[in-house]
């Protein structure tokens, strides 16, 4: 099957450099050009393409509103290219938010190790978000950091909303006691199982929606500490974990160097380093080092966070491999299980890409694949939030 692509960008060289890069591959065929936002959405209706590669920064029309009109009128997955920069950060999480599938730096060297690699990194991308169906996605507003979320009297309690108020989370004696993992203790309206001390989470392509849409469930009070390891360029990481802090109940932060775990907290790995988690249970914290070794293909790496959590928890983890190219998590995955831990997958009609998940499920790791728009609420019975 060839995947045929609609280049948009105001660069015609850079066009000419995407179209030679993607031709080179027998599977893709480039069909179109299209040098501003408005272009694109005209060539998106007439030419059907299965992917189209769009920049941000164009005239007429950029390309985040491109991409709005382009899912709405004619769904196609869309591979984003950014600038490496706070604001281009921002501008691309946009960009995934109004239905985007996936992002690439326009210098594509940024990604890799040498230039047969950027090359192929491009070609991947562009086949493994191929034939997927496109979603419009619409933007959630955004609560002050004054006002959060809160229950509405007009609102019937359930498992995802009972617990909106922004309150303290759990203390540590009362998530982390030693019992037996089957055990559950209540305390207020919360019912805590005690098989779990914290929630591990690993994704890559199309995992920042997909992360927005699970965090965004979480009451404040959620009883564990969340680790999460994304595949992100390092200027991407602290924007993105600043949106979710302001969408969402629980707090959001980049992780840093020393960084205590504490419940209802959800700590994302920096890009371009390793994250892992060393001490003990219930007086566990993070390390965030440069990795310069060349041996880990992934900065952040999953296998290496979850690994480093196996050490620390044991089978008390409750591990999610969501959607993302490759198999980072497997054996790290692959450890937690052996420890005890549960592990879960996102099931393959609702991800970007079935890569990940795949990896894991089909190595028998996995006890349970579940659906995005299940996640959220699945982790909520899980762990205690049950009706």
């Amino acid at each position: 099957m060839t995947v045929s692509v609609l280049v948009v960008d105001d660069s015609a060289f850079f066009r000419r450099r995407v179209t030679e890069i993607l031709e080179s591959n027998s599977q893709i065929k480039v069909i179109g050009s299209a040098n501003d936002g408005r272009q694109a959405v005209e060539q998106a209706k007439s030419l059907r393409p299965d992917v189209i590669t769009m920049d941000i920064e164009m005239p007429v029309m950029n390309g985040i509103d491109a991409v709005r009109e382009i899912m709405r009128d004619a769904p196609c997955p869309i591979l984003m290219f950014s600038s490496l920069t706070h604001e281009g950060a921002t501008a691309t999480l946009n960009a995934l938010e109004a239905g985007a599938a996936d992002f690439l730096p326009k210098k594509f060297e940024d990604v890799a190790r040498n230039r047969e690699e950027a090359v192929k990194t491009l070609q991947d991308r562009v086949i493994a978000i191929a034939g997927k169906p496109a979603v419009r996605r619409s933007t959630p507003s955004r609560p002050s950091a004054a006002a959060r979320p809160t229950e509405s009297t007009s609102e019937r309690p359930s498992s995802l909303n009972r617990f909106a108020r922004k309150t303290p989370p759990p203390t540590r004696s009362s998530t982390r006691e030693p019992e037996a993992p089957t055990t559950r203790v209540t305390t207020e309206r919360l019912t805590i199982n005690r098989a779990y001390q914290v929630l591990a989470i690993g994704t890559s392509t199309g995992g920042p929606v997909a992360l927005q849409k699970i965090l965004t469930q979480l009451p404040a009070n959620f009883p564990y500490p969340i680790v999460m390891v994304q595949h992100m360029p390092a200027a991407f990481t602290k924007a993105f974990s600043q949106r979710l802090d302001g969408l969402c109940k629980i707090s959001v932060r980049e992780a840093e160097d020393g960084d205590s775990l504490q419940p209802g907290v959800a700590y994302l790995a920096p890009g371009g380093k390793q994250m892992l988690v060393e001490g003990r249970a219930g007086a566990a914290r993070l390390r965030v080092r440069e990795d310069n070794s060349g041996r880990v293909t992934y900065k952040p790496s999953v296998d290496l966070t979850f690994a480093s959590l196996s050490k620390v928890y044991g089978g008390k983890v409750l591990g999610v491999i969501l959607t993302g190219m490759g198999a980072d998590g497997r054996e790290g995955a692959r450890m937690l299980k052996d420890q005890g831990a549960t592990i879960w997958a996102q099931d393959e009609a609702s991800c970007v890409v079935y890569g990940m998940p795949q990896a894991v499920a089909s190595a028998g790791i996995s006890s349970r694949n579940v659906s995005l728009n299940q996640m959220g609420s699945a982790l909520l019975t899980e762990v205690g939030y049950g009706d």
